[in-house]
């Protein structure tokens, strides 16, 4: 089961990886691809943490290789280790603090689908009885 803002962060990032020029700019809006889906589309909570901790010790070795901006490459390695930890932070709390980079060093469509990601990945308010 994936999470319900997968799809529309995928269709974003997508579009803002296509129009992006060849270079480190397209590797950052790649990296952040990488990094949303991985926050994302986690393991669920009966399956196995151990394939989630591959994929993303995976995903950190194919960020590491790409030229992306320094910042960039710094929040996205911060936040799969966030996702990593034994008590891993919350998916929108990780896209959150890729926001601020990601539109510093990413085209504004990359870092818009960022910022929409992290508002969708929050958990629904509990609605409070009277």
């Amino acid at each position: 089961m994936t999470h319900p803002a997968l799809e529309p962060a995928d269709r974003a990032l997508v579009a803002a990886l296509a129009a992006s020029a060849r270079g480190p700019e397209r590797d950052g809006v790649f990296a952040l691809w990488l990094a949303v889906r991985a926050a994302l589309a986690g393991a669920p909570a009966e399956g196995a943490p151990s394939r989630q901790t591959e994929r993303l010790r995976a995903v950190g070795q194919r960020v590491r290789s790409l030229t992306a901006a320094a910042p960039l490459r710094r929040s996205i390695a911060a936040a799969l280790a966030d996702l990593a930890a034994p008590r891993g932070v919350a998916p929108a709390v990780v896209l959150s603090h890729l926001v601020a980079p990601a539109a510093e060093n990413c085209p504004p469509a990359a870092a818009a689908a960022v910022q929409a990601a992290a508002r969708s990945a929050r958990p629904a308010a509990p609605e409070v009885g009277r």
